[in-house]
């Protein structure tokens, strides 16, 4: 019976969670929950955002399912107590180097997109962000000038066997896909982008049938606007999917839309998916979220860790169907409560 961890974490998090949980359960396929303190509600539990009873429990998963952390609360915290270290934690003990962040234009959605309908008419892209290097787990810190200035610094770096590894799920997505591979570099002004540069270049060589394309971070921010559904598949590092990956949220809509999976492997074994919006602590306890990004995840869930094709689609059929009658919460123009969405993604579950 594969057991699935759930880390709701804050604000939101338990309200879109609980609606992801709610579909898996309806399937019927024989899964086994079990439920964890994470972020701001494991620092309450145990002094610490990511709880060693927790960590565990993620480790001996198949999967995991995660909410959404951050709490204004804690703000003040040394940063090795705040509730985001807890993510940065997960990511770093599994290994969970490749995350997967799709944006696809659902029908009926296209006047929710800030982009014209011809524009975004058509966007269904992935893009592969490296997820355990890059700058946010460079050497950092503050230190003094020698004119006395205090200065902060983080340092940018990526070895080639990490570039290897991350370009290849690229590849292997593009492949399964549309076979156009975007790659995102700022290789005109950072040598770290160079090499990142020069081995997808010579890994491009091993799948002729792709198409690969490389692009600088600021040109391909502006052709997320202007014409978003160009692209298929992008590959690229930490600090630019960061970005890139939000501002393609908006391209389909709302963030409430975007799921997203992180993995350790291309064969995905215990990889951990999450929403990509945060906590929202401004709505937390009110029931005006939007859990659709989180039901995605766990259809991710069901294709990546669990190689359930079938009841993938069977969850994002239901979706589109829900849509498609005009379920919407209020991040889309609607009215519908977090629990009344699921409920008519439910009722459309075949």
């Amino acid at each position: 019976m594969p057991l699935i961890a759930v880390l709701p974490g804050d604000g939101i998090g338990p309200e879109v969670t609980r609606e992801a949980r709610r579909v898996l359960e309806a399937l019927d396929l024989g899964l086994s929950f079990e439920e964890a303190p994470v972020g701001g509600a494991g620092y309450l539990a145990s002094g610490h955002p990511l709880p060693d009873d927790t960590l565990a429990l993620a480790k001996r998963a198949d999967a995991v399912l995660f909410g959404a952390i951050g709490d204004p609360r804690f703000e003040k915290l040394e940063r090795h107590l705040r509730p985001e270290a807890a993510l940065l934690g997960i990511r770093k003990a599994l290994g969970l180097f490749a995350n997967l962040r799709p944006a696809t234009l659902f029908p009926g959605l296209e006047d929710a997109s800030p982009l014209k309908p011809e524009v975004v008419n058509g966007l269904d892209i992935v893009i592969v962000r490296e997820l355990i290097g890059d700058i946010y787990f460079g050497e950092k810190g503050h230190r003094t000038t020698s004119e006395g200035l205090r200065q902060g610094y983080d340092v940018m770096s990526y070895d080639e066997q990490e570039v290897t590894r991350i370009a290849r799920v690229g590849f292997e997505m593009a492949k399964r896909r549309r076979k156009k591979l975007c790659s995102v570099d700022k290789a005109n002004v950072l040598e770290t982008s160079q090499l990142w540069r020069d081995v997808v270049t010579a890994m491009g060589a091993e799948y002729p049938e792709v198409e690969l394309t490389h692009m600088y971070v600021d040109n391909a921010a502006m052709q997320l606007v202007r014409a978003p559904a160009t692209f298929d598949v992008i590959v690229t590092g930490n600090l630019f999917g960061d970005i890139l990956s939000d501002q393609a949220s908006m391209c389909a809509g709302s963030i409430g839309m975007l799921p997203s999976a992180s993995l350790a492997a291309w064969s995905g074994a215990n990889g951990m998916y999450e929403p990509i919006h945060g906590s929202a602590p401004d709505i937390a306890g009110q029931g005006k979220a939007n859990p659709s990004a989180a039901i995605l995840s766990a259809a991710m869930l069901l294709r990546h860790s669990l190689r359930d094709e079938a009841s993938a689609q069977r969850i994002e059929k239901a979706v589109a169907a829900a849509l498609a009658k005009g379920a919407r919460t209020a991040d889309l123009g609607g009215t519908l409560s977090t629990a009344a969405m699921g409920d008519a993604v439910l009722l459309e579950l075949q």
